[in-house]
């Protein structure tokens, strides 16, 4: 070692440093106010695809729920009725707040048995927004789905 003492600082007389302005006071504020509006922005339109998303996924299950009903049921008008049932059911548990409009294919009952037929069946949903993704969004949605389902082969039909 040499000996030497580390300098020491002056105590500053006056305003001290925190008198003092500098180029860059106040840009962490101004930076916030800034991005702050487009950053709830961004999480709102994730939060309203996520909720989009999951409506999606409820009209998906009611129109598979829908042709599965139908496909069980022994007449072209019974498979309606169900198929019709089944969508609003479903839809009314997942608590999507809409008026579906369901449409069962019951054309292939018409097959004789042993030979392969199927029901399909398409569910039409039109959700406001504002009940969907976030209060107070404009507009609406229409969610469509459409699912297949065999007949028995050898049942009566």
């Amino acid at each position: 070692m040499t000996g030497r003492r580390p300098a020491r600082r002056r105590a500053s007389r006056g305003r001290g440093w925190r008198g003092r302005w500098t180029a860059d006071d106040g840009n962490a504020a101004l930076e916030l106010v800034i991005l702050a509006p487009v950053l709830l922005a961004l999480l709102g339109l994730v939060i309203a695809a996520g909720r989009t998303s999951i409506a999606q996924g409820s009209v998906d299950a009611a129109a598979r729920d829908a042709a599965r009903q139908a496909s069980i049921a022994l007449t072209p008008t019974a498979a309606q009725l169900a198929g019709q049932a089944s969508a609003r059911a479903a839809l009314r548990e997942d608590g999507l707040d809409c008026a579906p409009a369901v449409a069962v294919n019951t054309g292939q009952f018409a097959i004789p048995p042993g030979q392969p037929a199927s029901v399909t069946a398409t569910v039409s949903c039109t959700v406001p927004l504002a009940n969907l993704a976030l209060p107070g969004l404009p507009g609406a949605v229409t969610l469509r789905a459409r699912f297949t389902s065999p007949l028995d082969v050898y049942r009566s039909r």
